[in-house]
């Protein structure tokens, strides 16, 4: 970590402060309600909380930004994962007696729905003095730092890296005390983050960046464990694609008897009937069995597209076994999985911008 750089910021950012006392008190204050708000669910609260309170719980969280319509959210992860489940991964996530590295790994391979930033703020409100709140804008300010090895995707993050990155954070929150800044803990680091450490180059060019770094091992060489959190993570983050661009979007969808498809995008046209987008994700396993499922999608008339979305190298083996396919060579499209998280984390940025300012007000 550039630590002179990081004290450059902090004057800066207590210069700031400053010269504006109310908004630095106000600040303060949003700090401590937050923090009051979730620590006020007890495990026991957690575990009794009604399906209204989950929605309220989840619609403060600054990730949720990302979604106008944030009761279809939650009610897709009620759906998901049953909603007693739901209650006890959370409540053992943010209460649990086992170390954070375990809870965040049980809740991150248990839970569908929550990436690594509801998670990181939810712990981070529960737990300020020792849970950071992890995101893009944290990635571009420790990116900045010059803090190594950082999770550039959601599959990278695991238990064991989050402590890791809390431990940074926390060298973070010391260097801000002894600058003298009052009531300091690691959302007070993520505010810094955000006011100070979001250079523009840096986050208009993050993928440009990461393309130029050495890259991660392709999806098809990868170990097992690995390979299914990069496959779930692409299977979840097209289906949010798909909503974000109007679709009502499925994943695991039974096409045919003992075959099924990652992720679809659905769209109805008036009363002509729908329109449907198959995607599915290679990471592992047979090319043959992902293009028996994408024949037998083509199946369905309203199937207007077929997408195998894959690392660069397995894209080109399917195709070359599609050419050999009749009626799937033609109507084959192949998206690198790379370009599926940069999409996503673009449209992302998009979402949170537009929803920011509040256009549309939230429904009943």
């Amino acid at each position: 970590m550039n630590i002179t750089l990081l004290k450059q910021h902090i004057d800066s950012y207590k210069q700031e402060l400053s010269k504006n006392p109310e908004q630095a008190t106000e600040a303060l204050v949003e700090r401590k309600e937050r923090c009051a708000y979730y620590q006020g669910w007890t495990r026991e609260r957690i575990l009794s909380m009604s399906e209204e309170d989950f929605l309220q719980y989840m619609a403060k969280l600054w990730a949720m930004l990302i979604w106008g319509n944030k009761k279809y959210v939650v009610d897709k992860m009620i759906l998901d994962n049953g909603f007693d489940a739901l209650r006890k991964e959370l409540a053992d996530l943010v209460w649990g007696d086992a170390p954070l590295s375990k809870r965040w790994d049980t809740f991150k391979k248990s839970v569908k729905g929550f990436g690594p930033a509801m998670m990181s703020e939810i712990l981070c409100h529960a737990h300020p003095d020792q849970c950071m709140l992890w995101n893009r804008r944290a990635y571009v300010g420790f990116d900045y730092l010059g803090i190594k090895d950082l999770p550039r995707y959601n599959y990278q993050m695991a238990g064991k890296k989050y402590v890791e990155l809390s431990e940074q954070a926390k060298k973070i929150a010391d260097i801000l005390k002894d600058s003298g800044m009052p009531e300091v803990n690691l959302l007070t680091v993520d505010y810094l983050i955000w006011d100070e450490l979001q250079v523009v180059d840096n986050l208009s060019k993050i993928h440009e960046k990461a393309a130029t770094q050495k890259s991660e091992p392709p999806p098809a060489i990868v170990d097992k464990e690995t390979s299914t959190f990069i496959h779930n993570e692409i299977r979840d983050k097209l289906a949010t694609i798909g909503e974000w661009l109007g679709f009502k979007s499925k994943t695991e969808i039974k096409v045919a008897d003992g075959s099924h498809v990652d992720t679809i995008w659905e769209a109805t046209i008036g009363n002509m009937g729908r329109v449907i987008y198959v995607f599915e994700v290679q990471t592992k396993g047979s090319i043959d069995s992902l293009i028996v499922n994408l024949l037998k999608a083509l199946n369905n008339p309203a199937v207007q597209g077929v997408v195998a979305v894959s690392d660069s190298t397995q894209l080109e083996k399917i195709r070359k076994h599609a050419k050999e396919v009749p009626n799937l060579g033609a109507k084959l499209k192949c998206w690198d999985y790379e370009k599926v998280l940069e999409t996503h984390d673009a449209l992302e940025m998009v979402n949170e911008t537009i929803n920011s300012l509040g256009l549309v007000p939230q429904g009943f």
